[in-house]
């Protein structure tokens, strides 16, 4: 663990503990990699049996609205580790995420007395990802349209009795009991573990190189036998010529928009409920250990994930859409302390389990958070302050196979959705009550909520001038990239993951970029 900033050392030591003995709790986080949230209530929760998310619910608080910040991995997991929004820790992206010597919460946990460690996927500290990914980012406002992801696909591997299919999550999981087992178990100090799987994300397609994206639903009949099939539903579709301008260049660049049949689409959807059991499978050996060694009743369990997975809901698959098969994520805790069996339907994100988590060990936080700690909405203590916390959540996306910044604003029963400058692309606006599969935009219908919602989202975060700084970043990053390979550029461009598309008419293309970089080409909307 980095050392952490001087600052850290003003904050309280030893606050209001949760443990009726005076002792600080144990704090233990599992984050998944894309696990739809809805599947931890009813009745998303009857299509697949995931039993210690079941016990979590029993015992612990299921928040029903969570969000990601950003549904992609490394500003998400920027947000959740800062406790702030992803325009305010510059995150565009799976290669620019939050800064190396920024201070995490669990710094902040280390400096005052608890014993730390982090296990499995961290990925929110800059350059992490591939030079394909950074330059999907990077070029996404050049006006061609690229297949850069592999086309979904399931995989069956194993037979019935083929527990261990993601070899290193398990691995890590291994790692993560043990650890419990030998150090912390051992230990008089409260300690803080964190575990993060790559499950239940697709896995690479090998077929189609090393620079490819992770489009194979892989599992094996074990946990296929997890899911009920007669439960799996075919997400209705909108006509392409139906579709708002960015979910039509998304289902392009993400290889959806050709024919799918029912049974492939159910499949897909099969295999990765299936990969979503075997997640829960991990986060049941951590409780395991730790009832084991009788930390159970003094630990508070979390899990979440960095964002979902659409699963062919709006004819996409992956995540980078603010629909709620990508943006809602699971958020679940447990501990002392706390109360069982609860459901909240406060509207949380991921930004708000840094200042929870200072919270839960007793250390009052300094300076600027986004988030707000939802421990007064948890805790069964009548101490704890009832402070409000915001009716609305923010998640943002800059990054690849979206063709505009977007910025989505969840606020009661509406989802508002704007894009770039707010003029150039137009926004969208659902009501998720009453249309809950998110295929009829209203936003001219209701033109008061589009401008309240407008207006408090600018209240929020100044849009136009973000998107702005992301698309003068995009431009500096790629063409210093391109700079750097001086000769080698062509050759290594025409290489990356959309390479077909890409020779099929190399030399437009490169005019395209090049126009791009002068800057005289506009927005990709405005030659639509």
């Amino acid at each position: 663990m980095k050392k952490v900033l001087p600052l850290v050392f003003l904050f309280q030591l030893y606050g209001q503990s949760l443990c009726q003995n005076g002792t600080r709790p144990n704090i233990v986080m599992v984050m998944s990699d894309a696990f739809d949230g809805r599947l931890t209530f009813d009745p998303g929760s009857k299509v697949v049996r995931l039993p210690y998310v079941n016990y979590l619910r029993e015992l612990g608080t299921t928040f029903l609205n969570a969000y990601t910040n950003s549904p992609i991995c490394c500003p998400s997991r920027a947000a959740m580790w800062s406790g702030q929004f992803v325009h305010l820790t510059q995150s565009w992206n799976n290669y620019k995420c939050l800064d190396a010597n920024a201070t995490t919460w669990m710094d902040l946990l280390e400096a005052n007395g608890y014993l730390t460690k982090m296990m499995g996927k961290l990925d929110y500290t800059s350059g992490s990802h591939s030079v394909s990914n950074r330059v999907e980012a990077w070029t996404r406002d050049v006006q061609f349209l690229l297949r850069q992801e592999g086309r979904p696909v399931t995989q069956l591997a194993g037979n019935m009795s083929t527990v261990r299919v993601m070899r290193k999550d398990w691995e890590n999981t291994d790692k993560a009991t043990q650890w419990i087992q030998q150090r912390a178990a051992s230990s008089h100090q409260p300690f803080a573990l964190y575990l993060g799987l790559n499950l239940p994300h697709p896995y690479k397609t090998e077929s189609l190189g090393p620079t490819a994206g992770g489009s194979t639903f892989l599992t094996s009949p074990y946990w296929l036998g997890k899911v009920s099939s007669e439960l799996i539903t075919v997400p209705k579709w909108l006509p392409m010529a139906a579709m708002h301008p960015v979910d039509f260049y998304s289902t392009f660049t993400k290889n959806c928009s050709g024919v799918f049949t029912e049974e492939e689409v159910k499949s897909i959807r099969a295999f990765y409920y299936a990969m979503c059991a075997e997640a829960d499978a991990m986060l049941g050996q951590v409780i395991s250990a730790l009832r084991e060694t009788g930390q159970l009743n003094n630990t508070v369990v979390i899990f979440t994930a960095d964002h979902g997975e659409l699963a062919m809901e709006h004819r996409q698959f992956y995540k980078m859409s603010m629909f709620e098969g990508s943006s809602h994520v699971p958020l679940l805790i447990m501990g002392p302390g706390l109360m069982s069996g609860l459901q909240v339907n406060q509207l949380v994100s991921l930004v708000d389990l840094y200042p929870t988590v200072l919270d839960i060990a007793g250390i009052s936080a300094v300076g600027i958070l986004s988030g707000h700690s939802l421990l007064p909405l948890l805790s069964k203590a009548r101490s704890f302050s009832k402070k409000r916390h915001p009716d609305w959540v923010l998640s943002e996306y800059h990054g690849c196979n979206v063709n505009a910044s977007t910025y989505m604003l969840r606020s009661g029963r509406w989802k508002y959705i704007a894009y770039a400058d707010g003029l150039s692309v137009p926004p969208q606006l659902f009501d998720v009550t009453l249309d809950k599969e998110e295929l009829h935009n209203v936003v001219i219908k209701f033109p008061d909520v589009r401008a309240h919602l407008d207006k408090l989202l600018r209240s929020i975060v100044d849009y136009p001038k973000v998107s702005n700084a992301v698309h003068l970043y995009n431009k500096e990053a790629f063409g210093a990239w391109r700079h750097s390979l001086e000769r080698n550029y062509s050759q290594v461009i025409a290489n990356l993951r959309w390479h077909v598309d890409w020779q099929k008419d190399a030399l437009a293309n490169e005019r395209a970029i090049d126009k791009w970089l002068n800057g005289s080409l506009h927005s990709f909307f405005k030659n639509q």
